[in-house]
């Protein structure tokens, strides 16, 4: 359906109205509410947010070292023109988009039509406001304004609530009909109530640090409402295709390095180091997130040049220093900018989860078109053990409702017993299961002996801070493929601590926020970029120096 649909909105996404009057000065090609399929509109804006997304998730990513982040210095990392498809695409495609349906969809009571568009527009606001602090919105999309202004991120925060109250209401009415392929829930309307809900949760919790007592509140009030995401049906993320062309339905980060000669990204040896050895023994979900093509370390430097170098003397003796184990896992170290030798097949690739890639059974074969799931992830946007983390923390540092271990140890289960169904459900299943069996590896044990673990070390912990560290770190592992929760975490709690330094020992001040894209800067003649990283967004008042 997925690619069906693709095609459609590739070629126009419009039902185009013969009898219609043109003027010259219209435009036949533009979308507007006379000629709009709105069952195609809709899935317009979904597919503008699974860009969004990942756009997004991408330097949020790097930054919290998930994965490499292939500049010297933060300065550049974060430049101006890397964020210019994520802005025209929120602005331009997304927001643009949702304008025009939500009069179409009330007037023709197609309320779940509305709700969903709402839903997304909020959690888009969000995104855009975490990344860049205060952007345009109420004089945006205005085709007699060229030049809006911007509202505050906290207006814009509560403007996304009132749009998700609005959202969940559309919910609750009686419509006419429903969405005839929402790609997301397939037309589920207590899911997406529980997805705007749980987006509600994400506010407020950022939000604590501001305002400590209405967080509390509204959490609890969330909480009591019995309406969050909590099953792995509810789970909301975006599915991808194995398709290659016309349209090309994967994975982006499949479509990246899944080819003849290989390449795409470096995975992060901070990351996959704490993965390998933070607790004695490899992580059980470390052979789905990534793939090595080579189970040996290499020895040539002409390869991998710091083979042969010291550790940089800013890094401490715990740090993961060029390569995180023995047995290949092969990635870069946090703000490495070196040149690309030839090792695009034998770097460490984006594994079965959640890029739909190849299950790591210690085959030691490069990567390949079409190889493993042929891309067919997800996008994990917002899981349910992503809920029970963000509790967690809400629970420990606000004392809402629930015990924050409790709450530690289901979200671990959760993204455990997750990942574990996604990837036994794709086409490498089987392929999984026989190097279990091969090997007496009984996945039950090793998620058991991996809570214990956690569990005795919350336990022993001598300090909320403490404490708030081990659930931050383990929501950071169990986030693999999201970017976005990541950044917020990090920037929000200064966790997980002690991350891997950057390997010039003066990289400059971590970005606080994003530089403001060049095509906002360049066309927009009200607009005025920032002065330096440093700049937080208004719910981040945490002291200058915190992030490295």
């Amino acid at each position: 359906m997925i690619k069906i649909l693709s095609t459609i909105l590739l070629t126009l996404c419009v039902v185009v109205v013969s009898s219609c009057k043109l003027d010259l000065l219209d435009n036949p090609n533009a979308v507007t509410t006379n000629n709009t399929d709105i069952n195609y509109l809709l899935n317009s804006i979904e597919l503008s947010y699974k860009d969004h997304f990942n756009q997004l998730s991408d330097p949020g990513m790097r930054l919290t070292r998930m994965l490499n982040q292939g500049s010297a210095i933060y300065d550049n990392a974060v430049s101006p023109g890397n964020f210019d498809n994520a802005w025209n695409n929120a602005y331009a495609g997304l927001m643009t988009d949702v304008k025009a349906i939500l009069p179409l969809a009330e007037a023709n009571e197609l309320f779940v039509h509305a709700g969903i568009a709402r839903t997304l527009r909020a959690s888009t606001l969000i995104n855009m406001v975490d990344a860049f602090g205060d952007i345009p919105y109420t004089q945006a999309i205005d085709a007699a304004n060229f030049n809006p202004g911007t509202d505050t991120g906290e207006s814009i925060y509560t403007a996304a609530l009132a749009e998700l109250d609005k959202a969940i209401a559309n919910f609750a009415a009686t419509s006419k009909a429903g969405p005839t392929s929402d790609l997301i829930y397939g037309g589920n309307v207590d899911s997406w109530t529980r997805t705007a809900n749980s987006l509600k949760l994400k506010i407020y919790l950022n939000r604590r640090l501001i305002d400590k007592s209405g967080s509390t509140s509204a959490i609890n009030a969330l909480i009591s409402g019995g309406k969050l995401i909590t099953t792995a049906a509810q789970n909301f993320s975006f599915k991808f295709g194995s398709n290659l062309t016309n349209p090309d339905t994967r994975h982006p980060r499949y479509q990246n390095q899944y080819s003849p000669t290989g390449g795409g990204d470096y995975q992060s040896n901070s990351y996959m180091g704490t993965l390998y050895s933070s607790k004695g023994f490899p992580d059980p979900r470390m052979r789905f997130y990534f793939y090595r093509q080579t189970v040996r370390n290499p020895t040539d430097v002409n390869v991998l040049r710091c083979i042969t170098n010291t550790k940089p003397s800013h890094y401490s003796d715990s740090d993961v220093y060029c390569l995180p184990s023995g047995v290949g896992y092969w990635g870069r170290d946090h703000l490495s900018n070196e040149g690309i030798p030839p090792d695009g097949l034998l770097r460490t690739a984006w594994g079965l989860y959640p890029a739909g890639g190849l299950y790591d059974n210690d085959a030691s074969v490069p990567v390949s078109l079409g190889a493993g799931a042929g891309g067919a992830g997800i996008h994990p946007i917002i899981m349910r053990s992503f809920v029970d983390f963000m509790l967690a923390e809400s629970a420990l540092t606000l004392g809402t409702t629930g015990t924050a271990k409790d709450l530690l140890k289901s979200a671990i289960e959760k993204s455990m017993a997750d990942v574990r169904t996604f990837v036994l459900g794709t086409t490498e299943g089987s392929k999984i299961s026989t190097f279990e069996a091969a090997n007496n590896i009984v996945w039950a044990d090793q998620v058991t002996r991996y809570v214990t673990k956690v569990l005795a070390d919350y336990d022993a912990a001598a300090s909320s801070d403490a404490k708030l560290n081990i659930i931050a770190t383990e929501y950071w592992l169990s986030l693999h493929g999201n970017g976005i929760e990541s950044y917020n975490l990090y920037r929000r709690t200064g966790k997980p601590s002690n991350q891997q330094p950057a390997l010039d020992a003066n990289p400059g001040a971590f970005p606080r926020s994003y530089y403001y894209p060049s095509t906002y800067i360049t066309r927009n003649a009200s607009a005025k970029q920032k002065a330096n990283l440093t700049t937080p967004i208004f719910w981040d008042n945490n002291a200058s120096g915190l992030l490295k």
